[in-house]
């Protein structure tokens, strides 16, 4: 029998794909610095590294950002390290390597901090100033500047792109087999498993003009402070898809794209630790299609709390633990009032 057809992009996806999507090699640097000069105030970047326990990577991170993109070319203006309760050296190896760094808990120290990644940055902006913010994540290995100058090059020559995702290949990193040497085999396209088992589910099928985006989980972003200070910003694993999906319904597609910059190397997580990701991303999803009457949602129907199983050594039996599914969003930043007095907003 033939094969059956493949189903095509919704048009409208299929356009922006063809219209928003670029490699890093398509913008120099050096003409994103000449567009930078010529953006005057509009044009000024902070680059933001969330941190938590990532002592081995960061100051590589942040060497390679000032080495690169501040000194050798003066294209970024503001580097931070904001650290969430780090016990290892992170914050002495960031400030050694040339970041500022800010502790979460001294942000805003009038509301209590909630855990995650999605806190530390909605707290960020008001510890930077740029107004074009690019986040990274602080487990990156073998890092690379474009991951930098790639998605800001957008932002930079393109005045109506409001937020820009980075894209990549995401091999998985696992221990071979027998091997006494500590070897790992490389699964070329086996990272990303919470993004093509959870995220791209829910946004082809809730949002399926979001379906061209190739790394909709990424935590390399970057975004005019303009749209960011005017979206709700999910406390935990749940930012990337929340921000993306708000961002679609307050800026609209064509001011979304994203920049090819590579093969993304990092910090894999365990199978629990997944799990528990791919439930905050749901739980992330189900307050937004509720919010915008797309789901008859009540509360019955939502059970915030994930189970998950695990073998007792000892006894052999399997052993219960329960987590919280968080759903905490802080507002828009542009309605904290020290936010608003200190920009002016």
């Amino acid at each position: 029998m033939p094969a059956e057809p493949t189903p095509a992009l919704l048009p409208k996806a299929a356009s922006w794909l063809r219209r928003r999507s670029w490699s890093a090699a398509d913008r120099p640097v050096r003409a994103l610095l000449e567009a930078k000069q010529a953006a005057g105030p509009a044009g000024t970047i902070s680059v933001v590294l969330p941190a938590l326990d990532e002592e081995a990577t960061v100051g590589d991170i942040v060497r390679t950002v000032r080495r690169e993109l501040m000194e050798e070319l003066p294209l970024v203006d503001e580097l931070v390290v904001v650290d969430s309760g780090s016990v290892d050296g992170t914050a002495a190896a960031a400030a050694a390597a040339g970041a500022r760094v800010v502790h979460r808990d001294d942000i805003l120290p009038r509301l209590p901090a909630a855990p995650g990644k999605g806190e530390v940055l909605w707290r960020s902006l008001l510890v930077t100033s740029g107004e074009i913010v690019c986040f990274v994540d602080a487990d990156l290995r073998a890092f690379d500047p474009t991951f930098v100058s790639g998605i800001i090059g957008p932002l930079l020559t393109e005045p109506d792109i409001q937020l820009v995702k980075a894209m990549y290949d995401r091999p998985l990193e696992v221990a071979s087999s027998g091997s006494a040497t500590g070897d790992a085999a490389i699964v070329p396209s086996g990272g990303g498993r919470v993004t093509e088992l959870v995220a791209r589910p829910l946004l082809n099928l809730h949002w399926p003009e979001l379906a061209g985006f190739v790394q909709p989980l990424g935590g390399e972003y970057a975004a005019r402070r303009s749209l960011l200070e005017r979206l709700p910003f999910p406390t935990g694993y749940g930012v990337e898809l929340g921000l993306l999906v708000d961002a679609l319904e307050v800026a609209g597609l064509d001011a979304l794209a994203q920049v090819d910059v590579g093969v993304r190397h990092h910090r894999h997580q365990d199978g629990q630790a997944l799990g528990r990701m791919a439930a905050t991303i749901y739980r992330t999803a189900l307050e937004r299609l509720d919010r915008t009457h797309r789901l008859k949602a009540s509360a019955d129907l939502v059970h915030p709390l994930l189970t998950q199983f695990t073998r007792d050594p000892r006894t052999r039996a399997f052993t219960a633990h329960t987590h919280p599914v968080t759903a905490v969003e802080r507002p828009p930043m542009h309605t904290v009032p020290e936010y608003a007095n200190r920009h002016g907003r």
